[in-house]
């Protein structure tokens, strides 16, 4: 289905492929935006149940070991 899409996306006019390339390029941003809000708000909930821990990056490669 990829190549069958790439080979309709060839046959568009340059400027379609232009404004199909922004509307990918601003969509994949979205999400991305959209995950990493995601991520931060689980961390806070991890933080908030005292499921983290603070420290330095020495502490935590020895808590590794």
């Amino acid at each position: 289905m990829f190549y069958e899409v790439l080979e309709l996306v060839e046959t568009l006019p340059e400027y379609q492929r232009e404004d199909l390339i922004h509307i990918i390029q601003q969509r994949m941003i979205e999400q991305k935006r959209e995950q990493l809000a995601k991520n931060i708000k689980e961390a806070r909930a991890e933080y908030e149940k005292g499921e983290t821990k603070r420290g330095t990056i020495d502490e935590l490669l020895k808590d590794l070991e």
